[in-house]
Parts: C-alpha cells; structure tokens; sequence
C-alpha cells in the first residue's frame, strides 16, 4: 500500500458518501469493491482530513457520512 492508493480509495469513497446518506462499513464495502484493509485505510485518510464522521457504539455495526452532512443541532 502507498498514499497514493490510499487517496485513490478515500476519493472513490468519498464519492459514494457524495450523497450526503449514512451508509455502514458493509454497505461501503460491498458498493466500493474495496478490501476490508483497503476500505479502513480510505476511511482513516477520510477521517484525519475530518472529512467523515462516524456514528455508532458497537465497533461490528457503525454508520458513516460526510462532515459536511453533519447536524449539529439534532
């Protein structure tokens, strides 16, 4: 794995969550095609740059979606 693979998947990724829904790790792995390696290491990118946000307590069952679709006030 190099960054630039890494950026590739955290961009197709990012598209997926483009339509500002909650989307869970096994709905974006499954739509992407990514490795469950691949999808976490895009995801990471994803989340240093604060550009996903991550919801949920169980680590088997989260969701995911963009910041920017984030609603601060409930």
């Amino acid at each position: 794995m190099d960054k630039v693979k890494i950026g590739f998947w955290a961009g197709e990724v990012w598209q997926l969550l483009s339509d500002n829904c909650r989307w869970s790790y096994s709905e974006l792995k499954m739509k992407s095609g990514l490795s469950d390696a691949e999808l976490g290491a895009a995801l990471g990118w994803l989340a240093k740059e604060n550009k996903i946000v991550f919801e949920g307590d169980d680590e088997e069952q989260f969701y995911v979606f963009l910041y920017s679709s984030f609603n601060f006030f409930g």
